[in-house]
């Protein structure tokens, strides 16, 4: 038995089949919710049920505590309707003729440009032809069934390669793997492309990028994008790291701002080794911004990171600089469950 699902403002309506998500039976249809983790880990699909009832599902509570959930809030991703509903959402152009697929891969390449990150790349079959937007991601598909998301560093107009900055966490399965087994000429598994997070090509503000530490793939990848669009508004990238060392491509980086097209570059230490020399920015990524602007209302935010940096970079510039909660696109990098 299927329900309807009413979105407001827009009043777009589709249904969902029986034991799917909202979010599920919304990209089956074609119709574009915002969404990240899809683990309900990352808060990306909050949005609020004004009318009807869901079953919430599995999620994390720091992404959907008790306080969203009094206000009739929930995680599309996780959500069921238990009858005909109607959300609010802010719907997502854009991808709508992007095909989700599963597809084998080669590795071709292992890079390694620092100390605890790998960049992969890995070649796709001939035969296929895989369209993304810059700043999805993919997952991979391991052969416990479990998944691991990696965002997608390189641009659309890069078709040789696909790229991923993949850091090594310390009792990490796959980061694991990856840093002490993997071998070029293996053959992965993948879907995708996934996720909402992309350059919102209707708008001319300028804009404010704020990477944390592998963060700055999928950032890379707009920015890429961006360039070879020939897209002219300003743009500011905050990259914060623990240690110079962290800035594992800050050469790249420093390339962009030199060629012109008002692209500034600004990299943030927080733990600043006294024993290298550095006239940088120290302190948190998000406070760096916050000193220098005193009010971002005329601007576009795109941040991706570790879920602490999205989450107070979110509240602090909404709050504090004016920032309209939905000029703030994220992609929190949430940890595998």
């Amino acid at each position: 038995m299927s329900v309807h699902v009413t979105i407001q403002p827009s009043g777009h309506q589709f249904s969902a089949h029986e034991g799917e998500t909202i979010l599920q039976a919304a990209l089956r249809e074609g119709v574009g919710l915002p969404f990240g983790c899809r683990s309900g880990a990352c808060g990306s699909c909050k949005g609020k049920v004004l009318s009807g009832s869901v079953d919430h599902g599995n999620y994390q509570s720091t992404a959907l505590g008790p306080e969203d959930i009094a206000a009739g809030k929930t995680l599309f991703c996780c959500a069921k309707p238990l009858g005909d509903i109607v959300i609010e959402a802010r719907e997502v152009s854009g991808f709508k003729d992007i095909q989700i697929k599963k597809l084998p891969c080669r590795v071709e390449s292992i890079l390694r440009p620092n100390h605890d990150v790998v960049i992969l790349r890995l070649k796709l079959p001939a035969t296929e032809k895989f369209e993304f937007m810059a700043g999805q991601y993919i997952d991979f598909l391991l052969k416990d069934g479990k998944r691991r998301s990696f965002s997608l560093a390189n641009a659309p107009q890069d078709k040789e390669f696909l790229e991923l900055h993949i850091r090594h966490y310390p009792g990490g399965n796959f980061s694991n793997f990856v840093f002490n087994e993997l071998k070029e000429k293996s053959i992965l598994r993948f879907e995708g492309p996934l996720g909402t997070f992309f350059l919102r090509e209707d708008s001319d503000k300028p804009i404010i990028l704020m990477a944390g530490a592998t963060g700055f793939a999928p950032i890379k990848g707009i920015v890429e994008y961006a360039r070879h669009r020939n897209i002219k508004r300003p743009m500011k990238l905050y990259w914060g790291v623990r240690s110079q060392t962290d800035l594992y491509l800050a050469d790249l980086a420093s390339q962009w701002e030199s060629s012109g097209n008002e692209f500034t570059f600004i990299p943030v230490l927080s733990d600043r080794n006294p024993e290298q020399p550095w006239s940088g920015r120290t302190g948190l990524v998000h406070q760096a911004i916050l000193d220098d602007f005193s009010d971002l209302s005329g601007y576009q935010v795109y941040a991706c990171g570790a879920p602490i940096m999205v989450e107070s970079g979110f509240k602090a510039f909404t709050t504090l600089r004016n920032l309209p909660a939905e000029e703030f696109y994220s992609d929190p990098f949430t940890p595998s469950t």
